[in-house]
């Protein structure tokens, strides 16, 4: 019998385990089972190399669907993402993302079909690395700044968290829409705009107030 599997990877600055389970159980998936890895790097840190990472090779069958929030829960290297998910097609899983609803399914022949779906998968993966190490530069700046003006006003205290703006900055880099976003996060849709004006100067204001 086939089954659906959640796999969350959740580290200190994204979405927590239940908010991943939550977001996918709304869009509709009846999750069987869940997989998680707890305080990894998606940058650094490939599938393979973590540990119930590790087990979804075990744990699926061809018929299976492995869900997760976005290709940035399988990894955030463009070779590691590409490379694993299309692993998993090649093992008759169906991969589907929560965030606009894409299904990466190894069963089409049609050669059309199949180039549209490669060109995607590699797109959402290289989005994923530049989000990452766009967000990574992002935290340096701010931290260095914070530190080099520790005594002067640090402006206008943030009125999101870290984990809001984690998520806000993945769905704003899977393309999401601005209502879509601000649900998710639990953010007015102003904020949501303002971080995608300046997702720098965002991340630069949480290290300053130290969030």
């Amino acid at each position: 019998m086939s089954k659906t599997v959640l796999y969350a990877r959740v580290s200190t600055a994204d979405q927590t385990l239940d908010h991943q389970r939550t977001q996918a159980e709304a869009a509709g998936f009846r999750i069987d089972q869940v997989v998680a890895d707890h305080g990894v790097s998606g940058l650094s840190t490939t599938l393979a190399e973590r540990a119930e990472g590790r087990r979804l090779h075990d744990i699926l069958r061809a018929g299976d669907t492995l869900v997760v929030r976005w290709v940035d829960r399988l990894g955030r290297n463009y070779q590691d993402v590409t490379d694993t998910i299309r692993a998993f097609m090649r093992q008759g899983v169906v991969v589907k993302t929560v965030i606009n609803g894409m299904t990466f399914d190894g069963a089409t022949s049609d050669p059309i079909q199949q180039a549209v779906r490669d060109a995607l998968i590699a797109f959402m993966a290289a989005t994923a690395q530049a989000q990452a190490e766009a967000t990574k530069e992002a935290q340096k700046a701010g931290i260095a700044a914070a530190k080099e003006k520790p005594t002067k006003y640090l402006g206008r205290k943030p009125s999101y968290s870290r984990e809001a703006y984690a998520v806000a900055a993945d769905m704003l880099a899977a393309g999401a829409g601005t209502s879509e976003i601000a649900r998710a996060a639990k953010l007015t849709r102003q904020t949501v705009l303002r971080i995608k004006a300046d997702p720098a100067g965002a991340e630069r204001a949480l290290a300053a107030w130290g969030l």
